[in-house]
């Protein structure tokens, strides 16, 4: 796991929090602040994966 996917995964639950609190306090723009940091969370680790995909892949080659 690297620091891609742990601070993705925070910013995932951050905007889901957020985005949570915008629909209870009825706050249209506070939900969609929490879509957008959950949207931006979720690429964070997904880049963060092809990162510890393509590092695997060199150490597999290298043995």
């Amino acid at each position: 796991m690297n620091k891609d996917q742990v601070k993705g995964a925070g910013r995932e639950v951050k905007g889901a929090v957020k985005e949570t609190v915008g629909k209870v306090t009825d706050n249209p723009k506070t939900e969609v602040e929490g879509k957008v940091e959950k949207n931006l969370g979720t690429a964070q680790r997904k880049a963060g994966d092809v990162k510890e995909a393509v590092k695997d892949a060199v150490d597999n080659n290298r043995r």
